[in-house]
């Protein structure tokens, strides 16, 4: 697979990630576990996705200094989706602000996220 297609691919989990999410929230406490846990998949599949995306563009030109910071800053959002969103799944109650963050920082990801496949996509 190309890395046009492979970005196309992300986009689309992007996508049902949203919309898992969105459906999570909907039906409340406690989680479905099997809508929560194809999120969580989804959202592993779409790590593993880039990540691919991002070895194999080093491996045919090295990756510039930009391109490395767009790829930890990805990375730094994926990671706080992964946290607050494992937070979010125990059954005690949580603080309101961690909810925030979990509907906000995953814009920022889909933000930086273009960013990079902008970047990667465009030599």
């Amino acid at each position: 697979m190309d890395a046009t297609a492979r970005a196309i691919v992300a986009g689309l989990l992007f996508l049902f990630i949203f919309l898992s999410g969105i459906w999570l929230s909907r039906i409340g406490r406690p989680l479905n576990v099997a809508i929560s846990t194809v999120h969580k998949l989804v959202s592993l599949a779409t790590g593993i996705t880039l990540l691919v995306t991002v070895y194999q563009r080093n491996r045919t030109v090295p990756l510039s200094a930009t391109e490395w910071i767009t790829i930890v800053v990805t990375g730094l959002c994926f990671l706080g989706n992964v946290v607050s969103g494992g937070l979010l799944s125990f059954d005690k109650p949580r603080p309101t602000v961690l909810l925030r963050v979990h509907q906000v920082v995953p814009v920022l990801t889909v933000l930086s996220t273009a960013a990079t496949l902008y970047l990667l996509l465009s030599r």
